[in-house]
């Protein structure tokens, strides 16, 4: 198929020997690429009992037919592993330039088995890979890392783990481009496990295109739609600008979750952001709306650099509201902590927030004071260095909850629940109740896109949707689900997936990827490319153990919020349950996963077998 490479780096650092992995071309016009191929790939090749940090795992770098291709959304990549947290399959997204880098290496993804007997770089430099020694480069931090990289090859992009990655912290992350990250499985503990420092890419491809003419016309048309005064409104403010309304309505998780309202909201937002510490704004490979954060500021004697960019609206809320701090400055400098360690900010923040709220409860013996900066960030270095009392959640989150008997550990699959508040948005939470990843906010309905009018008949969303509801949200959450899978299959960020007053704009995003690739597509084949795909990941976790009774959400939800917009909501587990069964009939799963004839219906014959039953005594 046109717009892919139809192979992958192939790297076995045991071996120390680079080689390639041809890809089927019946997988890409199934699964497109992304995380579907990514995924089909680690169907054959993973054991169905993996050590996150064993050399059986595999970490794979993936992209899909845009990157590369300089079109909007398409600066971004994909990860892939079996993840620390979860015990399984998950998958991470990245925004920035390596995505794009990678786009142009003459392959479409990169597979890093086994583990280097000491520490390594990869580098993929004009089509040419090798792997280099890098002692001199471990337990440095990521900037440092990524300017030494680019000084030797000039014109290239890097993703890299910091001193979290080495210490295998369950929260760490990779970043590139100093302020990207693929973060909250946990993915850079598995590239540390392996001694793997960086990769450094520099590509000079051509991408192979259908009809290049045709898609270089309508990339130009495209781009041009994201010159409309709300996506600049947008690009100006940038996600942090939502604080203060998410707070109005009650969904802006506030003291670990205990609430939905937090009083120091516009202390925190994207506009007093704007008119205080910002500096800037920076973007993604060939993405006109600018939305990433530049901020300059200082806390206590800590400086905070414009280089390590600035904190988007998950990084605000994690370490502001969740933990009662109200000081940007705090945030800024937790932010950039975070991006030269290598530590995911929202699993960082919740961390955070369990301790002060252990704290105040007697079970850990240290005071740590709700909204206490100082603290925040004592605990962000601990946490990543495995130091002190934040090195006591560096191995997750909920199996140091269960050490000391705290029933609030706000976390699914072992995954730390990000920042949207699931009693306000209640389908939201029968995604975050049911992915194999763990609490992801990137792949499901959030349910205040539909509570006015924006209906969008061309994926099945025909009326507006009270974000109270939970019973009738089944049909709807799968749509959004299978539709934000092939967002993460042709890799395209979800930002540039909007409503255009008639619907999405998925019809010029069908017409591009048929310009790219000469796959034709109608609305239903999209989504039912983004159903394959959900279907893989849900076939590669039950391999490893993944049932239907480990779905549902923390016990904390099933509280009533107390105050605010959503005053008085709480999630029911026993209507989640019924919900998720539900949800589980729809998609042709049984409690192990996709069935043998789902499999069949979707066109996955070669998957049909590779799930058994036997264990479970189905």
């Amino acid at each position: 198929m046109k717009g892919l490479y139809g192979k992958y780096l192939d790297v076995d650092l045991t071996k120390g020997d680079v080689s390639v992995y041809r890809v089927p071309e019946t997988w890409e016009t199934c699964y497109v690429g992304g995380r579907g191929v990514a995924a089909r790939i680690l169907l054959d090749e993973l054991p169905e009992t993996v050590d996150p940090f064993g050399p059986e795992n595999i970490l794979v770098f993936a992209t899909g037919p845009f990157q590369g291709t300089g079109i909007v959304g398409g600066g971004r990549h994909a990860v892939l592993s079996v993840s620390p947290k979860t015990g399984r399959v998950a998958d991470s997204y990245v925004g920035g330039y390596f995505g794009a880098e990678l786009g142009r290496s003459g392959y479409d993804g990169i597979l890093v088995r086994g583990i280097a007997a000491s520490p390594v770089v990869l580098r993929l430099i004009d089509g040419v890979a090798s792997l280099e020694p890098a002692g001199d480069l471990w337990g440095q931090g990521t900037g440092k890392v990524e300017d030494s990289l680019i000084a030797s090859h000039p014109g290239s992009r890097v993703a890299t783990i910091g001193v979290a990655g080495e210490q295998l912290v369950h929260q760490a992350c990779i970043m590139n481009d100093r302020s990207r990250s693929a973060g909250r499985p946990g993915l850079g503990a598995v590239m540390g496990s392996k001694r793997l420092k960086a990769i450094v890419v520099r590509g000079q491809n051509e991408k192979p295109l259908h009809d290049a003419k045709r898609f270089a016309d309508e990339r130009t048309r495209y781009a041009k739609t994201f010159l409309d005064e709300g996506t600049q409104r947008f690009g100006e403010y940038g996600t942090a600008g939502g604080v203060t309304w998410l707070s109005e309505q009650g969904i802006l998780p506030t003291k670990n979750f205990q609430e939905g309202a937090f009083e120091g909201a516009e202390a925190i937002g994207g506009v007093r952001m704007h008119d205080t510490i910002l500096v800037g704004r920076e973007t993604c490979a060939a993405c006109p709306v600018r939305c990433k954060r530049v901020v300059e500021t200082s806390f206590g004697s800590d400086p905070v650099l414009p280089a390590f960019g600035g904190p988007e609206y998950e990084t605000v809320a994690a370490f502001g509201s969740l933990c009662m701090n109200d000081d940007l400055d705090v945030i800024a400098l937790a932010n950039q902590l975070c991006n030269d360690l290598g530590l995911d900010t929202i699993s960082a923040g919740v961390g955070v927030a369990f301790l002060m709220e252990a704290s105040e409860k007697g079970l850990i013996d240290e005071s740590i004071p709700w909204g206490a900066g100082d603290e925040i960030i004592r605990l962000v270095r601990e946490m990543a260095h495995r130091e002190g009392v934040g090195g006591l959640v560096s191995d997750g989150l909920v199996p140091f909850a269960e050490e000391i008997g705290a029933d609030f550990a706000v976390a699914v699959k072992g995954v730390e629940v990000p920042m949207h508040e699931p009693r306000g948005k209640k389908g939201l939470g029968i995604s975050y109740a049911m992915t194999p990843r763990g609490a992801n906010h990137m792949e499901g309905m959030h349910d205040t896109m539909l509570a006015g009018d924006a209906p969008s008949p061309e994926i099945g969303v025909t009326r507006p949707y009270d974000r109270f509801t939970l019973e009738d949200k089944v049909d709807v959450a799968v749509r959004f689900e299978n539709l934000r899978s092939f967002d993460n299959s042709v890799v395209l960020c979800c930002f540039t997936t909007r409503s255009t007053g008639d619907g999405y704009n998925y019809r010029e995003i069908r017409s591009l990827l048929e310009a790219a690739t000469g796959l034709e597509l109608t609305a239903e084949e999209m989504l039912r490319i983004g159903e394959r795909n959900m279907a893989l990941m849900r076939l590669l976790s039950g391999r490893m153990g993944h049932r239907m009774s480990e779905d549902g959400l923390p016990a904390r939800f099933a509280d009533a919020l107390p105050k605010g917009g959503s005053a008085g909501h709480a999630i029911d587990p026993k209507t989640l349950d019924q919900v998720i069964a539900e949800a589980y009939t729809l998609r042709g799963y049984d409690e192990v996963g996709p069935t043998d004839e789902t499999l069949r219906a979707l066109g996955m014959d070669d998957c049909v077998g590779k799930l058994s039953r036997a264990r479970s005594g189905q």
